[in-house]
C-alpha cells in the first residue's frame, strides 16, 4: 500500500554518499526505517536514562522497542508518519540554553548526521547519552577528523551482519529478504566525555 508522506519509488541502490541511495533514489527526508533488533542489541550493550528522546521516530521503529524494554520515550519528527509523535523539527529546536531530562537514541537523516550529532550534544541531560544508528562511513574524512576531535564518541559499536534499513519504513515480508549491503554502527557519546573512543563489535 502507497504511502502519501513517502519519497521517490526507485530501487537503485548506491553504498556511497550522503544515503544509502543515489540523490534521485533518496527516500524524502532520508527517512530509513531501523531494524528493531539492532535497538534490542543496543539496550544489552549500553544502559540509558529512563527517558529518551527519539528526535527522527519515523513509524515508531525504535520507539516501540524502547517502550517495550520500560524506557518512558518523547518521540518527535519532522513531519507525522502515522505515528503517535509530535512534529518538531530538531535541528530548529530551541531549549532556551539548557539541557533536557533526556538521553537521545535515533538514527537520523544521514546527510544531516553530525548536525543531529551536534544538535543532541547540546540538549541530553547533563552525563547523559546520545546514540546514532550511523554507517561505518560516517567515520571517514578529513572534516570528519576534526568533528571527532571535538566530539569524541566513547564507543562505536560495529555491526558484524549487514543489517537493513527499510526505505520509507517498507521491510521484506520475508525475513530472508532483510539483509542489508551496508556496514552499520552504534555510535555512542556521553555528555562531557573528552577521551579516546573504544571501539567494538556486536552480532
Amino acid at each position: 500500500m502507497s504511502k502519501d508522506w513517502t519519497g521517490n519509488k526507485k530501487s537503485t541502490y548506491s553504498t556511497i554518499g550522503a544515503s544509502n541511495h543515489i540523490d534521485t533514489d533518496r527516500s524524502e527526508y532520508d527517512y530509513y526505517a531501523t531494524p528493531p533488533e539492532a535497538v534490542r542489541m543496543l539496550l544489552e550493550l549500553e544502559t540509558f536514562g529512563h527517558s529518551i528522546w527519539e528526535p527522527a521516530c519515523g513509524e515508531g521503529h525504535i520507539s516501540e522497542v524502547l517502550k517495550e524494554c520500560g524506557y518512558n520515550v518523547f518521540s518527535t519528527d519532522i513531519i507525522k508518519r502515522g505515528y503517535e509523535s509530535d512534529i518538531i523539527d530538531f535541528l530548529s529546536f530551541d531549549s532556551e540554553g539548557s539541557p533536557t531530562k533526556y538521553d537521545i537514541i535515533t538514527n537520523p537523516p544521514y546527510s544531516k548526521a553530525q548536525q543531529f550529532i551536534e544538535k543532541a550534544l547540546r540538549v541530553v541531560r547533563p552525563k547523559g547519552k546520545v546514540a546514532m544508528f550511523l554507517k561505518i562511513q560516517f567515520l571517514e574524512g578529513k572534516s570528519r577528523k576534526e568533528f571527532f576531535k571535538r566530539y569524541p564518541p566513547i564507543r562505536i559499536w560495529v555491526s558484524s551482519d549487514r543489517l537493513f534499513c527499510a526505505k520509507n519504513g517498507e521491510f521484506p515480508t520475508n525475513p530472508r529478504d532483510r539483509r542489508g549491503s551496508i556496514c552499520y554502527a552504534w555510535f555512542i557519546w556521553q555528555h562531557g566525555y573528552n577521551g579516546d573512543t573504544i571501539i567494538k563489535w556486536f552480532n
